[in-house]
């Protein structure tokens, strides 16, 4: 039986290594804001810095917890803390593109372009999902609108 040269078991490792490391970043943990004009701070208290208000249902990705507070960041990079009381993980999404050009995206009556279009949002604007379908996503926007819109418009869960 041939024997791998140690560079090549070198290489399959790190591939190996690699891989794993995109699985478990690709599941990272989300939360949602679950109330409006909540603080993300510059560290875990109150006693920080308030970076940014958040509103409802602004979406989250957990990078680590300390105590009662997640390091989070949001659809732009920003890093930043928020209170586990004000956090929880009913999914939502955000628009995440046109903000140079401020165009809207569509928001359709079903998921396909081939749907008639029955809202529009613009960037940075929080919808909550309610279901994902081939690359689509049924959306909730605040004020009762749903529709479907193209997975790749938004930032979230």
């Amino acid at each position: 039986m041939n024997r791998l040269s140690p560079h090549i078991r070198r290489l399959f490792l790190a591939l190996f290594f690699l891989l794993t490391v995109m699985a478990w970043n690709s599941q990272a943990e989300m939360l949602s804001i679950t109330g409006n004009e909540i603080n993300m701070r510059s560290g875990p208290g109150t006693n920080y810095r308030v970076l940014w208000t958040l509103g409802q249902g602004f979406p989250l990705k957990v990078l680590k917890s300390s105590g009662d507070w997640y390091r989070v960041s949001d659809f732009e990079g920003t890093i930043g803390w928020v209170h586990r009381s004000v956090v929880g993980k009913t999914p939502h999404m955000i628009v995440k593109t046109n903000k140079n050009t401020k165009k809207q995206i569509n928001i359709r009556s079903g998921p396909g372009t081939n749907f008639k279009v029955v809202a529009k949002a613009h960037y940075g604007v929080v919808l909550k999902t309610l279901e994902q379908k081939s690359g689509w996503v049924k959306v909730e926007h605040e004020q009762g609108v749903t529709g479907w819109v193209h997975r790749n418009l938004l930032w979230g869960w």
